[in-house]
């Protein structure tokens, strides 16, 4: 039974019984769910859809934000011997139905009614899928039920079926179908057995100090492999409490309520907390800005020493402590107080946040991974930390990196394969090694640091061959820039688009006196303009003239849902369709001087 994840779960629910392992907010309190009705509710969900007639390898899809039905959801659907589909909730009609219907889901557990409408105009177009299960209210159509009423057709005498299912399982059964979030091309099906899932979480398990005293706020989607495999199976395999936010933008105060010790995030949260505490400080008062920014320079010294194998010494050991105590104390309060450390991935940690983070005594530990990989393959931990890298490899996962600098992976964790798509699959399996897409390198001690996605490379008209997301992430250190695309593949130099942080430019205009009546005037206007050409070249000083950002141009809104992923990565090949006049208009001047320019962000715009 422990070879597979519901398994090794309904006995880990026997053993735990009255701790608890989920905790979820209801009428405004946050309350526990504990082990046992974890187990319960695994076998109630289990029941309903032996009753719905659902056979070992069938598929069934969830699409709901973060909460206990999801966990109760997937793991009864994998105890029957099914395959979870996740879905992201933010998905539109599109992107559902593609997923739908590649899987064949016959079964979806689905949070919105309003897309429950929606689909029922496309039952026609997805014959295979039997049941929507509205996890909300109900809605009046033959194949929609609401959850109570499918729970309600489960039969206490499928519990002997569910217990003969669970013990004829294996370990290389398939486990779950995660669609990619396609930053190009349709979304393609990652096969991941539990093997895979297993050879991932002992991996973290046998390097992480993570356990039963430990509590997880969980706000990433469910849906992306990083946080359900490492902030989900691996926390409670771990005994590690998992606490809901009720939605991103609840995070703050939810940090507050639920006191965690441990988070799991992609950077953007990171970075967003990083502007946050440096605004604060710089509206404070002038004294305070000194304390502040002066124990902020001890504590980085102190890091880079110990970065560098250094003995940081006596003195600058004690003063670094005190700051701690005394004035980086605050944020860790606004962490809920008892925070020991962030787990980072799904995008590259700038060195800059990393560093600030662990100068405070708050360490973001980065990792990297993929869902081919069933989650991360590589991490830093307390132990094994080297700032501006993905850490080392896991034990179980063989690491090379080409001739031409991708990273290939090989191991148990390692995907079987694209779901019914064999050609895809042989391109990227070659000889039992993965081809990640990505290229990296690893250093003299092991650790493996991520330069950017092979194809994301910009090959220049010159034949320079340069990484975007560096530049990218340096430019995002800018208070005034919120995001960033650089363009220039087949080019003389690079153009970039910009999204400004409008609260910060607005607050610079007010005080400038500067006319506009909207973010379009804003992002249009010389002094606005000069100003980001100002900073832009600052960042820019002392780089390579290859790797200079020549003209950008400001968006007058940030990039929408369509051009980023559910992990807020840039879908280079949409932004760059949808922007193509302005992206190729940066080149049609003669002249090579400055010709930066604002654009206005509407609904149709974007198509360039």
């Amino acid at each position: 039974m422990g070879e597979t994840i519901p398994g090794m779960i309904l006995e880990l629910a026997e053993q735990r019984a009255r701790h608890a392992a989920l905790r979820h907010k209801s009428d405004d309190v946050y309350r526990d769910i504990s082990w046992q009705e974890l187990g319960e509710n695994i076998r109630r969900y289990a029941r309903a859809l032996l009753a719905a007639g659902v056979e070992p390898g069938d598929r069934v899809a969830i699409m709901s934000p973060n909460g206990p039905a999801w966990v109760f959801a997937d793991l009864s659907i994998m105890a029957c011997g099914a395959v979870t589909v996740p879905i992201y909730h933010t998905e539109g009609p599109e992107a559902i139905k593609h997923v739908l219907a590649d899987s064949g889901s016959r079964i979806l557990f689905l949070f919105s009614s309003l897309l429950a409408a929606d689909l029922t105009r496309e039952l026609d177009d997805l014959p295979k899928l039997e049941h929507i299960v509205l996890l909300q209210k109900s809605l009046d159509h033959d194949k929609i039920q609401r959850l109570e009423k499918f729970l309600g057709d489960g039969k206490a005498e499928a519990d002997e079926e569910l217990s003969r299912r669970l013990a004829a399982a294996e370990a290389e059964d398939l486990a779950t179908i995660v669609y990619t979030s396609g930053t190009t091309g349709s979304p393609k099906g990652v096969c991941l057995t539990h093997r895979n899932l297993f050879t991932n979480i002992e991996d973290c398990r046998e390097i992480f100090p993570i356990g039963e005293e430990d509590v997880c706020l969980s706000f990433l989607p469910l849906s992306h492999v990083f946080e359900r495999v490492d902030g989900y199976y691996f926390m409670l395999r771990s005994g590690v409490v998992i606490a809901y936010a009720e939605s991103i933008e609840t995070v703050p105060q939810n940090m507050a309520e639920v006191r965690p010790t441990v988070i799991v995030s992609v950077p953007r949260l990171y970075e967003k907390m990083h502007s946050r505490v440096l605004d604060r400080v710089l509206e404070g008062p002038w004294l305070r800005k000194q304390i502040f920014f002066a124990a902020l320079k001890a504590a980085r010294l102190y890091v880079q020493r110990q970065n560098a194998g250094q003995d940081p010494g006596t003195l600058l050991t004690k003063v670094v402590k005190a700051a701690r105590k005394s004035v980086f104390s605050k944020l860790n309060d606004r962490l809920g107080g008892r925070l020991r450390f962030f787990i980072s991935g799904g995008a590259p940690l700038g060195r800059e946040i990393a560093e600030f983070f662990q100068a405070a005594g708050v360490p973001i530990y980065e990792g990297y991974g993929l869902s081919e990989s069933a989650g991360g393959i590589a991490v830093n931990t307390p132990d094994m930390h080297r700032l501006g890298t993905a850490g080392k490899p896991f034990p179980s996962t063989e690491v090379r990196i080409a001739e031409d600098g991708e990273i290939l992976l090989k191991g148990p964790a390692i995907f079987k394969g694209y779901y019914k798509r064999p050609q895809e699959t042989k391109e990227a399996l070659e000889d039992g090694w993965f081809k990640t897409g990505d290229i990296g390198q690893l250093d003299a001690q092991g650790f493996l640091s991520i330069i950017d996605r092979k194809k994301d490379l910009i090959v220049t008209a010159g034949g320079e061959n340069i990484a975007p997301q560096p530049i990218e992430n340096l430019l995002k250190r800018d208070k005034f820039i919120t995001n960033a695309m650089v363009y220039g593949d087949g080019k003389p130099y690079l153009t970039a688009l910009i999204v400004p942080n409008f609260e910060k430019l607005e607050s610079w205009a007010d005080e400038k006196g500067i006319d506009y009546l909207d973010n379009c005037g804003l992002v249009s206007h010389a002094q606005v303009l000069e100003l980001l050409r100002e900073r832009i070249d600052a960042l820019q000083k002392g780089m390579a003239p290859i790797k200079r950002i020549k003209r950008f141009t400001l968006l007058s809104a940030d990039f929408s849902k369509d051009e980023v992923t559910p992990t807020l990565k840039v879908r280079r090949k949409v932004v760059t369709k949808h922007f193509r006049s302005i992206l190729e208009g940066m080149y049609l001047a003669e002249d090579h001087g400055v010709h930066d320019s604002g654009f206005c962000v509407v609904e149709e715009a974007g198509n360039g």
